[in-house]
């Protein structure tokens, strides 16, 4: 990921409109460059624009109305140069022809002051006035920035179209020092594509691609072999009707992870080797910070900071699945079925393979009966916290091949629906093929206790050891219909990020309004919805990802 806010010294842009054009001009000239992992990203606009716009004020060369109406065009620029069509497995990750540019708008100024601005706020008004997909916008919100701000953001969200989304300045940073960036890049930095933090204009940070978490377990509940195709691609270890204890499952799955983990690894190695050989990005080079210095290309290492983030998906779902087990196979409970004079490790497997087709009571008891992750218990969060846990220690810290570390990300854009589609019916009750949960959301329809029993079970992991988690609510319009719901859920973000929560994004709109867009689709050329770390029209979505949104959880108090 990179931010292109570099200017070339001699060509240094010297108004408002030569900085939005250079903007323009260095996207079209980066993106030609980009690699698969990567992306591109304007950044904070709002900060590297501010002073250009100030003294054009100030001068009486430039009017508001004037900047506004270049921000909108600079926007339908964006929105007229869509991401190549993508094919294959990775239009079934990625289906969008969305480039992930991420505007950030607000955070903090290098010395640690609110960065917030005049500019700030006109952006945000051509945002809401725009309600196009791109670029995507979000908002940096610090301690402190003024509570004005995240109220301007809210009043833009609850329009529907799930714009901005809302990033933890503060934790941002933290997330980056941990990392061994320095305060000052920290707090110039950000997050881009989707939810992944970077030094921006400093750092090649790249997503190496997505671990199916549920997947994991799902081979370990099988000794090491994928059910779905009867072959062993994992090691050799106890299945389910072998282990003794929750405790020996655990085991099992965390050996069965740091197996995949290191093949993930071996192969991102040889592929960053690919792109530092013969692939160099001189454009891209030009634009970030030490690549000159260090005589290295972009993609060989050169930049400041190098940065690999592998993203596990699914750890609502994997949880889900282990309390399952936990609860009703290995704390003294019993799934037995009076049909079946078997234990419950065995009857659970058989119901796994005949998805759940003749074990619709048990299915029950495993939906409704069972502690879910997402409804601040403790039971079920736990388990989270110890998936977290493993994922982060087989991942971080290891060596990428450009002189920097790999990381961790929580973040699915829509690969859990892919995911889902190759994954079997699992323990927590959801049918073969289904999609899993998404980001770090609870299992669509699982969190029953309101959202801020949600952002509690989230916040139990630790997020300041990622480069980013992705949380998605689903909000009735009515919730934000007044003054008071728009303070109320301002406030509720608030106390996320308190607990180091790293982001949030809300869709507005109701299931019904949904289900009547897939009747009706001529009637909803223009409803836009949030997916993932973006937003798209409703009607280009999959049916498949379609009636996962519409199975979110939809929250209608606080």
């Amino acid at each position: 990921m990179a931010e292109i806010c570099r200017w070339v010294p001699a060509h240094a842009p010297r108004t408002f409109y030569e900085a939005l054009q250079y903007y323009w001009f260095v996207h079209i000239g980066v993106i030609t460059e980009l690699n698969p992992w990567d992306s591109f990203n304007p950044g904070r606009l709002d900060q590297h624009l501010f002073p250009f716009y100030q003294k054009e004020i100030e001068a009486r060369t430039i009017t508001k109305e004037r900047a506004r109406e270049l921000l909108q065009s600079f926007w339908v620029k964006f929105n007229n140069h869509p991401a190549p069509p993508k094919i294959g497995v990775t239009a079934k990750e990625s289906s969008t022809y969305t480039d992930f540019a991420l505007i950030n708008v607000g955070g903090l100024k290098p010395d640690g002051s609110n960065a917030v601005n005049e500019l700030s706020y006109l952006i945000l008004d051509v945002v809401e006035e725009m309600r196009i997909l791109q670029p995507s916008s979000m908002v940096q919100l610090s301690r402190e920035n003024p509570d004005s701000f995240i109220e301007r953001a809210m009043h833009i969200l609850k329009t529907g179209f799930g714009q901005p989304s809302i990033f933890n300045t503060d934790a941002i940073i933290q997330e980056l020092m941990r990392q061994g960036k320095s305060l000052e890049d920290a707090r110039e930095g950000g997050a881009s594509g989707c939810v992944e933090s970077g030094a921006f204009g400093k750092e090649a940070y790249w997503l190496t691609g997505y671990f199916n978490l549920p997947k994991v377990l799902e081979i370990t509940l099988h000794g090491g072999i994928d059910p779905r195709t009867g072959k062993r691609v994992g090691l050799e270890t106890p299945g389910l009707e072998t282990l003794n204890s929750f405790d020996d499952l655990l085991a099992a799955f965390h050996t069965q992870l740091k197996h995949f983990i290191d093949i993930k690894i071996k192969g991102n190695l040889i592929i960053e080797k690919l792109f530092a050989d013969h692939m160099p990005v001189p454009f891209l080079s030009l634009l970030i910070d030490d690549c000159i210095a260090n005589g290295k290309d972009y993609n060989a290492g050169g930049a400041r900071y190098n940065t690999s983030y592998i993203q596990g998906v699914g750890l609502g779902s994997v949880t889900d699945m282990l309390a399952a087990l936990k609860y009703w196979v290995f704390d003294g409970r019993t799934v037995r079925l009076e049909d079946f004079k078997t234990g419950g490790k065995e009857e659970m497997i058989r119901a796994l393979s005949a998805d759940f087709v003749g074990f619709e009571d048990l299915r029950y008891k495993l939906i409704y009966e069972t502690p879910k992750y997402g409804n601040d218990d403790d039971y079920a969060d736990d388990l989270a916290v110890k998936v977290f846990d493993m994922f982060f220690d087989a991942v971080d810290g290891r060596p990428n091949a450009r002189g920097g570390n790999h990381h961790i990300m929580m973040l699915p854009t829509t690969s859990h629906v892919y995911f889902g589609s190759v994954t079997g019916a699992t323990p927590d009750g959801r049918k073969a093929w289904q999609p899993l949960s998404e980001g770090i959301s609870p299992f669509q329809g699982a969190d029953i206790k309101g959202p801020t029993a949600v952002l509690k079970s989230a916040s139990k992991i630790d997020h300041l050891r990622t480069g980013g988690t992705l949380l998605n609510q689903k909000f009735t319009p009515q919730l934000l219909d007044s003054e008071k719901g728009i303070t109320s859920v301002a406030k509720l973000i608030r106390g996320y990020f308190k607990m180091n929560g790293h982001h949030i994004q809300f869709n507005v709109v109701t299931a019904d309004t949904l289900k009547d867009a897939q009747k009706h689709p001529e009637k909803y050329r223009d409803l836009i919805v949030r997916v993932a770390g973006y937003s798209d029209y409703f009607n280009d979505l999959s049916e498949a990802l379609q009636n996962e949104i519409i199975r979110r959880t939809e929250q209608s108090n606080l």
